[in-house]
């Protein structure tokens, strides 16, 4: 690549954690063997995807991709970003930045914006009062800025990690009642889940206006989303913007264009998938990117070369045994090619 290309890449570590400690519940966590495969397949995943800027989600200890960058000979190609003080305790949002591209200090998100506010009167007289009260990410959002070469724009990256789509444990809160509440744990669990999602891509898409909208600033968001490109969490991110046929030209001022998107024009078909839940393949990890990265957009800087998709481990459900992870992993390239009249 040039020197002013740029990839991106998107891993879920599954849990990695350093051998003996705890992973939730689980307080015996990775026993020594499956540890040293673990860091194995992160090291070989890392080899591969040789990405500028690769977003982590599920990391719990810091020591632990340090060990899987060691094992790589990567430790001098990138910067790791970890909460400082991060005790292992919890899963994180982290990223890895090839050295000499990352610009200023990077900060975690736990707060949601004050423009975040979901409570309405409704806009039909049918409807009830709605107030959401949420106002934290269930997974601070990480947000750090990255310059390819000095002769391009600073890029705004932000990686997210949303609630799952597991159906939400609610059976030991204090208003739960087994008779009443018991038949219904999987419908309510499910729709809490969702709420919380919801909630949680609308204000990343508030952070998200407030850099792009009106502005030539470049943002790309990377995550495990835990939901489909088509899904309303998808399209609150995304402001669902037109892709334009090639020999128009535009660009949303406001909007995220989703490289799966991309690489099925190119594929005339759909051709990726992240994970897979009782047999259905499904797409739930995403790299979404502001106009100055869409081919079609007048104030294009960089244009979509291609998108990778690592998942053949996908297709054997021995995560916990082999190492690996129950993501796939995804990588995008972006090529120098400003629009003419783009701000360069």
């Amino acid at each position: 690549m040039g020197a002013r290309d740029i990839s991106f890449a998107s891993f879920n570590l599954l849990n990695l954690q350093l051998p003996g400690d705890a992973i939730y519940g689980d307080t015996d966590g990775w026993d020594f063997d499956i540890f040293a495969r673990k860091i194995n397949f992160t090291r070989d995943v890392l080899l591969r995807q040789d990405a500028d800027v690769i977003g982590l989600q599920e990391l719990w200890a810091a020591d632990a991709l340090d060990q899987a960058l060691v094992a790589g000979e990567l430790e001098g190609d990138y910067t790791a970003l970890v909460p400082p003080g991060h005790n292992g305790k919890s899963i994180v949002c982290a990223a890895l930045v090839r050295n000499g591209m990352l610009v200023d200090d990077p900060e975690w998100i736990r707060d949601f914006p004050d423009e975040y506010v979901l409570k309405s009167g409704g806009d039909d007289p049918q409807q009830d009062f709605i107030e959401v009260n949420l106002s934290t990410f269930s997974r601070p959002v990480l947000h750090f800025k990255v310059q390819p070469a000095p002769r391009t724009p600073v890029i705004h990256v932000f990686v997210c990690h949303f609630k799952s789509r597991r159906p939400t444990q609610f059976w030991r809160e204090s208003w739960y009642d087994k008779e009443v509440h018991g038949p219904h744990l999987n419908a309510l669990g499910y729709a809490i889940s969702t709420v919380r999602r919801t909630a949680e891509a609308a204000a990343l898409r508030v952070l998200v206006t407030n850099l792009a909208k009106k502005t030539d600033t470049p943002v790309v968001v990377i995550g495990d989303m835990n939901d489909g490109k088509d899904s309303n969490t998808l399209n609150i991110l995304s402001e669902q913007p037109t892709y334009l046929s090639p020999l128009s030209t535009g660009g949303g001022d406001n909007a995220l264009y989703t490289a799966q998107t991309m690489q099925e024009y190119r594929s005339v078909r759909d051709v990726y998938y992240t994970h897979v839940f009782k047999g259905n393949r499904e797409s739930l990890d995403h790299i979404m990117f502001s106009q100055e990265f869409y081919d079609n957009s007048k104030r294009r800087v960089w244009a979509f070369d291609e998108m990778v998709v690592e998942n053949d481990h996908l297709n054997y459900d021995d995560h916990k045994e082999s190492g690996s992870n129950d993501h796939g992993v995804i990588r995008v390239g972006f090529k120098w090619k400003p629009a003419d009249g783009a701000s360069v």
